[in-house]
């Protein structure tokens, strides 16, 4: 089965740029990174000193009720040319633990597995293989932070 890797939007980032708020109501403040490292949710790399970033509150699609949830994300501060490859498992998560949460098609979580390495491919289809599935968001293991979207293509 074929899958599609979706970052944040640059829409829903141009909004946070144009109007300077985020989506818990913050502001947007960027600032110039002192150390690489941080995973970038817009692009999905991870970001390399000296980047102008920000920290944001996001909340992902795909997702209702108790299970909607807001939470910290690093992008870049001014656009940036966004994920290439949304057929493949992003390069720069590929080496870091990651949560998959599958979700039904009312927002509730249907099931979640770990994964790493070259296992993500393979429990990225075994969740989306279920019929109940609508859509898998991949999520850091020890902040719980969402990283990116996962569809069926």
């Amino acid at each position: 089965m074929n899958f599609v890797v979706s970052p944040i939007s640059a829409a829903w980032l141009a909004t946070v740029r144009r109007d300077l708020v985020d989506d818990a109501g913050d502001r947007f403040e960027p600032f110039i990174a002192e150390e690489g490292g941080a995973q970038l949710r817009c692009c999905l790399r991870n970001a390399e000193t000296g980047e102008r970033l920000a920290l944001v509150a996001y909340r992902p699609a795909g997702t209702a009720g108790a299970y909607r949830e807001i939470g910290p994300v690093f992008v870049h501060a001014d656009p940036c040319d966004g994920y290439r490859e949304p057929g493949q498992y992003p390069a720069g998560f590929r080496e870091r633990k990651q949560v998959l949460r599958a979700y039904d098609e009312a927002g509730r979580i249907a099931d979640a597995i770990m994964v790493e390495g070259p296992g993500a491919e393979a429990g990225i289809r075994q969740l989306l293989e279920r019929p109940e599935v609508a859509t898998v968001h991949s999520r850091a293991v020890l902040y719980g932070c969402f990283s990116f979207a996962i569809d069926r293509a």
